[in-house]
């Protein structure tokens, strides 16, 4: 089976999975980092400046590739995350899902129907034309993966009811925006602790991923312990490009002469 296709069933089986924020919008990346061993890239259309046309050649060479991407849409509305999944994303990230009604709008409008996707079958998802629509139909239901991103205090508040709505497939807390939204200045807040466990618990009890953005592997299996995360969106290229360079650039700094 391929990456693709087994990719949604991978993450709700609680293997934990690594994957990485893009914010370079080129295609050779993703190249590269298919080969690193990751399980999934997500493009950050959200905070990286993606547009239609660097979108569609990732998601291009990832599919041609069958490397599994997410991506993190600029916004939750309908337009935004029907260009994403037509390209040919396995799923994607919505921000700021503080409500259940909003989970509800996101989960319908990732998923062919009636106000939701509607029905395409001439897409890079949809194997341009060459495929029928109840296979579609059916694929669209199974496959697709739609994850609600909290990352405000409100959010927080109406977890058990996000985790709840039907066709969310997971969480993403995001610890970053929800200390600034609890007026801290650091991730180390009793408050960030306690918004952790109770959006974990509400994950756990409604069988949907859990997951969250850590700086490293270290990181990851602190919080795999502590909170019960599975899936990490381990920093981004640019970190690795940076901390790579940093380190051999040292190294040849400390030759001695």
């Amino acid at each position: 089976m391929s990456r693709n296709a087994n990719f949604r069933d991978l993450m709700m089986s609680g293997k934990p999975l690594a994957g990485t924020f893009l914010k370079t919008p080129h295609y050779v990346m993703v190249e590269v980092l298919a080969q690193s061993g990751l399980d999934f890239l997500c493009l950050d259309a959200e905070h990286a400046p993606f547009d239609r046309n660097t979108l569609d050649q990732c998601l291009a060479v990832a599919h041609a590739l069958d490397f599994p991407i997410l991506v993190r849409v600029a916004d939750s509305s309908p337009r935004e995350i029907l260009q994403a999944l037509d390209y040919g994303a396995v799923g994607i990230v919505a921000p700021h899902v503080d409500s259940a009604q909003k989970a509800a709008t996101v989960a319908k409008s990732a998923r062919y129907g009636l106000d939701g996707r509607g029905y395409a079958g001439s897409t890079r998802w949809a194997g341009y034309a060459t495929q029928k629509m109840p296979d579609l139909l059916k694929r669209s239901k199974k496959d697709t993966i739609v994850i609600a991103q909290i990352e405000d205090p409100q959010g927080v508040e109406e977890a058990e009811e996000i985790a709840a709505t039907p066709g969310i497939d997971g969480i993403f807390i995001g610890p970053a925006d929800l200390s600034v939204g609890y007026g801290k200045t650091d991730q180390t807040s009793p408050e960030l602790h306690s918004a952790m466990l109770k959006v974990g618990r509400a994950a756990k009890e409604n069988s949907k991923a859990y997951m969250s953005f850590v700086p490293d592997a270290q990181k990851a299996s602190e919080w795999h312990k502590t909170y019960g995360l599975s899936v990490f969106f381990v920093a981004s290229e640019h970190n690795w490009m940076r901390k790579g360079a940093a380190h051999e650039a040292q190294g040849i700094h400390n030759i001695k002469f």
